[in-house]
């Protein structure tokens, strides 16, 4: 992730699930919230509730991925922290990946799309 630094503290992520602005959907909740820093910076958490440590892993893996292809698309300055959801385990890649920009459009973290190109 070439813009994007992890959050690795955990008061950081209790002043996100605090303060933070948030947004669910079957897959995830993502909190997020403004910093005055150049660069973002993403945790990502999956709970025992997901199963083993394979399964949480692999969605960790693909949240991972879903944020670095669509990365230059976020505006940078926020601390985001996503939580998997128990569905994130049986989805297809597609339905995450659409679920998970709707929430950071919801956000107010996905730039604007110039006219005439698919968001």
């Amino acid at each position: 992730m070439k813009y994007t630094v992890s959050l690795k503290k955990n008061h950081e992520f209790r002043r996100l699930y605090s303060k933070g602005k948030s947004a669910v959907s079957p897959f995830f909740a993502v909190y997020c919230r403004r910093t005055g820093r150049d660069r973002s910076r993403l945790g990502i958490t999956t709970g025992v509730k997901l199963g083993c440590a394979v399964q949480r892993n692999r969605v960790r893996r693909r949240i991972r991925e879903i944020y670095r292809t669509n990365e230059e698309r976020f505006v940078p300055g926020y601390d985001l922290v996503v939580v998997a959801r128990t569905r994130a385990v049986y989805s297809r890649y597609r339905e995450m990946e659409r679920s998970f920009l709707q929430l950071m459009r919801r956000l107010g973290v996905l730039a604007e799309a110039p006219k005439g190109e698919r968001a």
